[in-house]
């Protein structure tokens, strides 16, 4: 049996990996191992290693990395992650490990995975985010990788670049439509029931996270947001907030959503909504706004429109029903009457149909000699034989 250890370290990536583990798990061939770490363990993102518990995963590994969301904080929490990473592989001895993403927490498991000779299977690497240093995280990631599950064209041909075997990519479209495909959404009155808050005539879903790498101090640009909301007719508005990552700057942002959603009763905030009612409430508004991946790869899927602000998601493939802007208070409120009036019901999602988690994992079972996978060569394209 295929032991596979699945790295988790926040809410997003954990609802990207769900049907992946759950599939694992399901799967006789196969051993699911989890390894869960970052915001899943610390109180003020929720505490979400109990939901990922209650959805009926055993957890194998707790990883505790999280300092301060200063620079020096996060570079200490990343060599935590090493450390911690480096004893739970020793303990589990997986065949392969599979990490999403680009977070710095994922970063850690890779390099404790790299020295431990495991192969790794990444998901989504080869995409481009030019305002966070995510960006260098997940190239630096696809190079310790061994297996590349990328979610579009572009990725692939941009992993191949860096000097991948093209026999080890593959397009599978982005693991977080299968949630779309797969899960059961709550209705409008089941969402105000557990959420306690009410939809009005217009209602929008709001994630702002760091631009890690832009000179303008985040909370510059969460102010701009802020205030263009508060533009908007509250009688007629519902705003919906989810807070941001632990990245750098993350809890000022936090702080903020608490101080606004505190004098504003049309206004809601929430550490952690789970991926089930974070997609419901993606399902039910009338626009996503921020600066979440998720309003790139799963908002195309609901037919909605997308405010999408600043560089921290520049350079990713984008829907027809993305609306980019600066991230200025003018800027913002024109974006947003745009998605308000915007016709986005013939909108096709570039990522996919929904069965990435599937296509994941039968590829990696194709593939049953995983130690053989450890050596690599640098797959040069500009010669004939690629070597």
């Amino acid at each position: 049996m295929r032991k596979i250890c699945v790295v988790t370290g926040s809410r997003a990536d954990y609802g990207l990996l769900y049907w992946l583990m759950k599939d694992i798990q399901a799967d006789r061939d196969c051993q699911l191992q989890l390894a869960v770490t970052g915001m899943h363990l610390e109180p003020e993102f929720g505490l979400t290693f109990q939901a990922i518990e209650s959805d009926g995963f055993r957890i194998d590994a707790r990883i505790d990395t999280l300092q301060s969301d200063t620079p020096a904080g996060i570079a200490k929490s990343i060599g935590l992650g090493v450390t911690g990473f480096g004893a739970a592989f020793g303990t589990l001895r997986p065949d392969l490990v599979v990490l999403p993403g680009d977070r710095f927490e994922i970063f850690a498991a890779a390099q404790a995975a790299l020295v431990a000779k495991i192969p790794v299977a990444h998901i989504a690497g080869g995409d481009t985010t030019e305002g966070a240093y995510d960006e260098a995280i997940r190239h630096s990631i696809t190079k310790m990788s061994h297996l590349h599950f990328v979610t579009n064209e572009d990725a692939a041909r941009r992993v191949i670049q860096l000097g991948e075997n093209p026999d080890h990519v593959f397009n599978v479209g982005s693991p977080g439509i299968d949630s779309i495909k797969r899960a059961k959404l709550l209705d409008r009155s089941e969402l105000e029931q557990q959420l306690g808050l009410r939809f009005r005539r217009r209602n929008l879903l709001i994630t702002f996270h760091p631009p890690t790498l832009d000179a303008e101090p985040a909370g510059a640009q969460f102010q701009a947001l802020l205030t263009a909301l508060d533009g908007l007719p509250a009688e007629q508005f519902s705003l919906i907030f989810t807070k941001s990552n632990a990245d750098t700057g993350g809890r000022e942002l936090n702080r903020m959503v608490d101080d606004y959603v505190a004098t504003r009763s049309h206004a809601r905030g929430f550490a952690s909504l789970g991926q089930q009612r974070y997609l419901s409430l993606m399902a039910q508004v009338d626009a996503i706004v921020g600066n979440s991946s998720s309003g790139v790869y799963e908002a195309p899927s609901f037919r909605k429109p997308t405010v999408n602000i600043g560089d921290r998601q520049k350079g990713r493939l984008m829907a027809d029903s993305v609306i980019n802007c600066d991230p200025e208070t003018s800027a913002i409120s024109s974006a947003i009457r745009t998605a308000l009036t915007k016709n986005c019901s013939n909108t096709v999602n570039p990522y996919g149909d929904g069965e990435s988690s599937r296509r994941i994992l039968a590829t990696i079972k194709r593939f049953d000699d995983p130690p053989a996978l450890i050596k690599k060569h640098f797959f040069d394209a500009a010669s004939s034989d690629g070597r």
